[in-house]
C-alpha cells in the first residue's frame, strides 16, 4: 500500500490526473503509474528532481507508459499537489478524452527558424484535423536551463505558433547550476528543448504573474558579453560594485537572496520584464538568467508580499469558474525569496489550495519572450458536457 504522504490522490482533478513520489524510490515509476490511473493518456509530463536516477527512469518509461508520449525535465524544485517540495518526481497526465498533443524535439545547437516554422504549422494543422471541434489550444515548452539559448528559441517559435499562446520553463539542477536535462523519447538530453502543442476540449488561459514593482532607480549597462549573459560594467563602474552601491550595500554582501529581493527590470512594449541576476562572478561581473546587452536601461524593482499577490492573482483565474487544473513554471528566485522572507509555508499552502502543479525553473518562457522571476502557466477549465 502506498502511503498518502508519498503519493497524492488524483481524484480531485480528473481533467489532469497528478501524482508524486520520492525521486529515490526504487519503484518510483510503478507508483506514479498507479497514482495517475489507467488513462488512456495523450501525454504524461514528468518534473524530475536532480536526485533521481535518470538512467533507471529512462529505461523503465516504455514499460510504465506503453504507447504514451512521455516528456519531462530536471528541476530546481517541484510543485506537487501538496505545494512546494524537493527530492520528488511530479507527474501530470493529459487524458485522451480531453487532449490531443504533438511533441516536437528541438536541437538548440542547430536552430533553424524556417525549418521550425514549417514543423509547427504542420503540427498545428494535424491537431486541427484530428479534433476540429476542440477550440482550446496552447503550447508548453521545456528547455535546457543552462543552454543560454532560451531567448533565441522563443523568438524562433513565435512565427510558427501564430495565435497559439506559449508558456514554459527552463530545466533546473537544484541550486547547483551544473547540468540540466530535458526528457523526450526515453532520453535525457542537454542542449535540447521539447515543445508540446496541445489541442483540448477544455477552455484554457495562459498566464504570467510577478509581484514586483519598478522603482525610480535606474542604471545603464555599459559593458557586457551578451553571448554569455554577463555584465561587466554598470554606469561605467564595475557591475557588482555599482549594483551594490545603488542598494546601499557592500559588494561582499551580495547573495542569491539579494538578487531575488532586488531584481532589475527592463521596459519592453509598455510592460516591465525581469532580467534576473543569477550570481556574482569572482571578478565582480554579474551573470544574468536571460538576455542582456550594452546600452540596456535597467530599473530596480521591489517586491510586494508574495503570498498576498499570489492569492489574488490565482483567485482572478477563477472569475467565471474555478480551473480544474493549473500547470505552472515558477522561477527558482521566487522560491528562494519565499524561504528568506518566511513566506515559504504560506506560498506553498496557496499553491496547494489553488491546485497548482509544476516545477521551479531557471527561467520562464511566455509567447516570444524568455523571462525571469515570474510564474507562467496555463489554467485548464472543466470541459463542456454535451447536452
Amino acid at each position: 500500500m502506498i502511503a498518502p504522504e508519498n503519493l497524492a490522490p488524483t481524484d480531485a482533478l480528473p481533467v489532469m490526473p497528478r501524482a508524486h513520489v520520492a525521486a529515490r524510490d526504487p519503484d518510483a515509476l510503478g507508483k506514479l503509474v498507479l497514482g495517475l490511473g489507467p488513462g488512456p493518456f495523450a501525454a504524461v509530463v514528468l518534473f524530475i528532481s536532480p536526485e533521481a536516477d535518470r538512467k533507471a527512469l529512462a529505461a523503465g518509461l516504455d514499460r510504465a507508459f506503453p504507447g504514451v508520449t512521455v516528456i519531462g525535465c530536471t528541476t530546481a524544485g517541484e510543485i506537487s499537489p501538496e505545494g512546494y517540495c524537493d527530492g520528488e518526481i511530479v507527474a501530470v497526465a493529459l487524458p485522451r478524452s480531453c487532449f490531443a498533443v504533438d511533441c516536437l524535439g528541438i536541437d538548440l545547437n542547430r536552430l533553424d527558424g524556417q525549418e521550425l516554422i514549417g514543423r509547427l504549422i504542420r503540427a498545428r494543422a494535424g491537431l486541427s484535423r484530428l479534433q476540429p471541434d476542440w477550440e482550446g489550444e496552447f503550447a508548453f515548452v521545456m528547455v535546457d536551463g543552462l543552454s543560454i539559448r532560451e531567448d533565441e528559441l522563443t523568438a524562433a517559435l513565435g512565427p510558427g505558433l501564430g495565435p497559439v499562446p506559449l508558456f514554459g520553463g527552463s530545466a533546473g539542477d537544484g541550486t547547483r547550476f551544473e547540468e540540466t536535462f530535458v526528457l523526450q523519447d526515453g532520453q535525457f538530453r542537454q542542449g535540447w528543448a521539447v515543445l508540446m502543442l496541445v489541442r483540448t476540449a477544455c477552455k484554457v488561459k495562459v498566464f504570467s504573474l510577478n509581484h514586483l514593482t519598478p522603482t525610480n532607480r535606474r542604471m545603464v549597462v555599459t559593458g557586457a558579453d551578451p553571448a554569455r549573459r554577463v555584465v561587466h560594467q554598470i554606469n561605467a563602474e564595475p557591475a557588482a560594485q555599482e549594483y551594490a552601491r545603488l542598494l546601499g550595500k557592500d559588494p561582499g554582501q551580495l547573495t542569491t537572496f539579494t538578487f531575488a529581493a532586488h531584481p532589475v527590470v527592463v521596459r519592453i512594449g509598455g510592460s516591465h520584464h525581469v532580467r534576473a541576476i543569477q550570481q556574482m562572478a569572482p571578478n565582480g561581473d554579474l551573470v544574468f538568467f536571460s538576455a542582456i546587452d550594452e546600452g540596456l536601461v535597467l530599473t530596480l524593482a521591489e517586491p510586494q508580499d508574495m503570498a498576498v499577490h499570489l492569492d489574488r492573482a490565482l483567485s482572478d483565474l477563477s472569475e467565471g469558474g474555478r480551473p480544474a487544473a493549473i500547470l505552472a513554471c515558477d522561477c527558482i528566485l521566487r522560491r528562494i525569496e519565499a524561504m528568506e522572507n518566511q513566506r515559504f509555508g504560506a506560498v506553498s499552502a496557496l499553491l496547494k489550495r489553488h491546485g497548482v502543479v509544476g516545477f521551479s525553473t531557471y527561467g520562464e518562457q511566455l509567447n516570444s519572450m524568455h523571462v525571469n522571476q515570474t510564474m507562467t502557466g496555463v489554467a485548464i477549465y472543466p470541459p463542456k458536457v454535451a447536452g
